[in-house]
């Protein structure tokens, strides 16, 4: 039996990314999935390589109908969830004064804004003993050079996971936070095309040695949404080659 059969699996951002990665996994694993994310392209696109069932719905996380939107949705089609994985983020390293109000909201409104609203709104249509992962960063505990926002948005998010952990520990629901390193996805894109050694330099710094792939992030959180995990709850899985612990910035 594949580990999520019968399982009902919500991934905000699964259209590209650490999130297409998650989704991957989950629908390989028996999970009827439904991905979220803004742009329409990239949702079809992430159906058509992961295949027709999966249920691709347009939204943002910074919009509370569209949230409501994709529950009621996702119940109409399949009555329940069991797996909601919270990975809608934006990030850009910027010096404090390069910090504009407009820059500043536009993080905090998806990163940690976006999360928390994600699982508020997911309450009433998560199954008993559910499993709520929130996508952080190892920026979270690192101290990173022009990374104040976005540092400090994916802190309050390994702090949600753990106070979500509290709170709905009643129901049996399980919340925990996974912190990725440097994972190759197209966020890097645009710096790439500038500085195409960009990430060859972090590679080296990296205990491991590589860059992480999507993958790396979908296996991780594969383990914590299967009865695997079923003991764990308000943690924060690094997964990162080990960069976080060797502090090579």
């Amino acid at each position: 039996m594949k580990r999520l059969e019968n399982k009902v699996a919500v991934v905000t951002g699964g259209n590209s990314g650490i999130g297409k990665g998650i989704a991957s996994y989950f629908h390989k694993e028996g999970a009827r999935v439904v991905i979220f994310g803004r742009n329409q392209e990239t949702l079809d696109q992430a159906r058509k390589e992961m295949g027709n069932d999966i249920l691709a719905i347009r939204g943002d996380v910074t919009n509370t109908s569209d949230l409501k939107n994709l529950y009621q949705q996702t119940l109409a089609h399949y009555g329940k969830i069991d797996v909601l994985a919270a990975n809608s983020g934006v990030g850009e390293r910027l010096h404090v004064s390069a910090v504009t109000e407009e820059k500043f909201d536009y993080m905090v409104d998806i990163n940690y804004r976006g999360a928390y609203f994600t699982v508020k709104y997911a309450l009433d249509y998560l199954q008993p003993n559910a499993s709520i992962i929130l996508i952080a960063s190892c920026a979270a505990t690192l101290t990173i050079k022009n990374h104040s926002v976005y540092a400090s948005t994916k802190a309050a998010v390994v702090k949600l996971a753990k106070n979500f952990a509290y709170d709905l520990a009643d129901q049996g629901i399980r919340v925990n936070s996974i912190s990725p390193g440097y994972i190759r996805t197209p966020i890097f894109d645009d710096r790439l095309k500038n500085d195409p050694d960009y990430l060859k330099r972090r590679e080296v710094k990296i205990p491991l040695k590589r860059i992480g792939m999507p993958e790396d992030i979908g296996s991780a959180a594969l383990f914590l949404a299967s009865d695997e995990a079923s003991y764990i709850t308000g943690i924060d899985l690094i997964v990162d080659g080990g960069y976080s612990a060797s502090f090579p910035e």
